[in-house]
């Protein structure tokens, strides 16, 4: 809680940045991380409410659970090629993030990723992903278009729910599961076609959909 922490330097020897490690320090507002970082504790940077924008070393691989929460001014964020895995809550909460652009090797969105990412009109899902889990993208309510990659074959409970600006939705043959309340409140969706992989879609998965006036459902359907 380093609360009058204006702008930081990380030496070149640091190689880890620890769990909390700058969690709360909401006067910062100028940080570089050095290329010798390969590793970024939970939580490190949560609550940094006047951070406004981070590059991400080459060297890290992961982004963990909570690492940005709540950074509130950040409004870009550049993820590194070698990042494999976003992990849960990672940029929770970050209301003035705008886009984001997830690099082709990341097969894994954790839960709650960018969850009450107000701001956020453009994002980019690489082929890479394999699966949307639960409330990846809820509350991202200016979230205009969304296309769900080849790869993927599930979308989790509530993963793009409360995206009120969301119009265009695009899902591949390779999707196969649609989670509860999945798309709840995407009031703006007016047509959707469901691919014929489809075979579950549970409870409320379009509730709320107030604009919606065609939507295909596939014989797969239990």
């Amino acid at each position: 809680h380093c609360e009058s922490l204006h702008s930081l330097i990380i030496p070149d020897s640091v190689t880890s940045i620890g769990y909390c490690a700058f969690r709360d320090c909401t006067s910062l507002k100028s940080l570089v991380i050095p290329d010798s970082v390969t590793s970024i504790g939970d939580s490190t940077f949560r609550g940094c409410s006047a951070l406004s924008s981070i590059v991400i070393p080459d060297g890290v691989t992961y982004i963990v659970d909570e690492t940005f929460a709540y950074c509130k001014s950040l409004r870009s964020v550049v993820i590194p090629d070698g990042v494999t895995s976003i992990g849960d809550h990672a940029f929770w909460g970050c209301e003035s993030l705008r886009s984001v652009v997830i690099p082709d090797g990341v097969t894994i969105i954790g839960s709650g990723a960018f969850l009450g990412c107000t701001s956020l009109t453009d994002i980019v899902i690489p082929d890479s992903v394999t699966s949307i889990v639960d409330l990846a993208f809820d509350g991202c309510k200016s979230l205009r278009s969304i296309v769900i990659p080849d790869g993927v074959t599930s979308i989790g409970c509530g993963a793009f729910a409360y995206c009120k600006s969301l119009k265009s939705l695009v899902l591949h043959d390779s999707v196969t599961y649609i989670g509860n309340e999945a798309f709840h409140g995407c009031e703006s969706l007016s047509s959707l076609v469901i691919p014929d992989s489809v075979t579950r879609i549970r409870d409320s998965a379009f509730s709320g959909c107030a604009s919606l006036s065609s939507l295909v459902i596939p014989d797969s359907v239990m």
